[in-house]
């Protein structure tokens, strides 16, 4: 049987989510959805809507976490709602696209402040950011120092810089001549893609489900933490983008590829400038530290179901750390750093993974007609919620996929690739028809 520790509070949980979603994304993706729509009204709209989107997702989250309090998430809400394929599948795309992407594209962040620095070509960018994977990937593989406590003081971190930075932000960009936004003509296509790259910045609230069976009372505990985190998030992120625009013309926010930096440089001058650039590598650090963490443990839960992957399976002798999975997720999210762009990555990484969020969602609605289901948290407004939330998505993935075919069709294959895996290799452990295999225990 498991023996993983409850040792997660709500101010914990909490803090996973928010430390999670808010790593580096925010001081990036506001000149991509500038670019996308060039309307301050447009923008604030945009991260509104994918604000909204995020709280009915974690809200779907909450309630199916609230009714399967294991470890790995998604991965075991899809095999409860529809059948063992729809998950492997799901654990499958986490693994070579979404997890992975999530990674390569955070650390590539990384290394774009880390310019700021030590200037760098394309090549050092892509070394820099490589080299932040393997080094956390290191710390996890020789024990989890990085824990809870650790984590919550990032966060805090993290969330007293940024309302400082918008507070400051705010006051002084008073003082900026302000320009004009220029005539755009915003059709729905560019609205949705704005929507989807915002949704990239809100990545990662759905992985404090992976450590359902470490935290207390998870059934109360994880729903409140969603919710408290997903609010708070979106008043950041609102507010940030509402500084950035203030303080810079809004042709600068839409080329600019350090916009944080670049707001508090015309601000406050070069010192400024240095200082965000540091609080976005402290950022993205912490952020890139939870998610290599919780991805191993999808991996290591799935082999719980699966022999035929019982590789994934192995501890540590000595750390009792995944050791494995920890170590094919390092090289497999580097070789993404090194031949993606952080574009693609994250567009890959957005539709691809609301495709499986969307099914949540129908499955909620699906759950509540099927006897026995008897969550401790149900969320309101179902099946209307759901029914929104699944058409936006379905509307978010359409539009990108007819953006970006070629990008795209990537995404799907790698995706529809786990149907084959599933009946080539994890059919062979008969999952569905015999019990799982005991897991050894893993130290959180």
């Amino acid at each position: 049987m498991s023996t993983l520790q409850r040792g997660i509070g709500l101010p914990t949980a909490t803090a996973l989510v928010v430390g999670t979603i808010i790593g580096s994304s925010i001081f990036v993706q506001a000149s991509e959805i500038t670019n996308l729509v060039p309307s301050p009204l447009a923008v604030v709209l945009a991260w509104a809507t994918a604000g909204v989107l995020t709280l009915i997702g974690a809200l779907v989250c909450a309630e199916l976490a609230s009714a399967y309090p294991r470890t790995g998430g998604v991965y075991v809400f899809l095999k409860e709602i529809y059948s063992p394929i729809v998950g492997f599948v799901w654990g499958w795309a986490t693994f070579w696209s979404m997890h992975t992407g999530i990674l390569a594209a955070i650390a590539t962040v990384f290394a774009r402040y880390a310019a700021y620095f030590v200037p760098l070509d394309d090549t050092g960018l892509k070394v820099v950011a490589v080299s932040s994977i393997l080094v956390l990937s290191a710390i996890n593989y020789v024990g989890v120092k990085f824990g809870g406590g650790v984590q919550t003081a990032f966060t805090a971190v993290k969330v007293v810089a940024v309302v400082a930075i918008i507070l400051l932000g705010w006051a002084m960009s008073g003082s900026v001549p302000a320009s004009p936004a220029p005539a755009a003509d915003i059709g729905a296509g560019n609205f949705l893609l704005a929507v989807a790259a915002g949704l990239f910045a809100f990545g990662g609230w759905h992985m404090v489900t992976y450590t359902a069976e470490e935290t207390i009372d998870p059934t109360r505990t994880i729903p409140r933490s969603l919710m408290i985190g997903v609010v708070v998030v979106t008043v950041c992120y609102i507010g940030l983008n509402a500084v950035y625009l203030r303080a810079l013309p809004i042709e600068k926010v839409m080329t600019s590829s350090r916009v944080a930096a670049d707001a508090f440089e015309v601000l406050v001058g070069a010192g400024g400038a240095g200082v965000i650039s540091a609080l976005v590598m402290f950022s993205a650090f912490g952020a890139l530290n939870g998610i290599v963490l919780v991805g191993p443990r999808v991996y290591y839960q799935i082999a719980q179901d699966y022999p035929s992957f019982r590789w994934f399976n192995h501890l540590h002798p000595s750390y009792q750390t995944p050791d494995r999975a920890i170590l094919l997720q390092a090289i497999w999210a580097s070789v993404l750093v090194a031949t993606g762009s952080y574009r693609a990555l994250f567009t890959r990484v957005i539709y691809t993974e609301w495709i499986f969020f969307a099914l949540l969602a129908l499955g909620v609605i699906v759950l509540r007609r099927r006897p026995g289901y008897a969550p401790a948290w149900r969320m309101p407004l179902v099946p209307i919620a759901p029914i929104v939330f699944v058409i936006v998505s379905a509307l978010i993935v359409v539009n990108q996929i007819g953006a970006d075919l070629t990008n795209s069709a990537i995404g799907l294959a790698i995706v529809a690739s786990g149907i084959p895996a599933y009946y080539l290799w994890a059919s062979r452990s008969g999952s569905g028809r015999r019990a799982p295999r005991t897991p050894e225990p893993l130290n959180p």
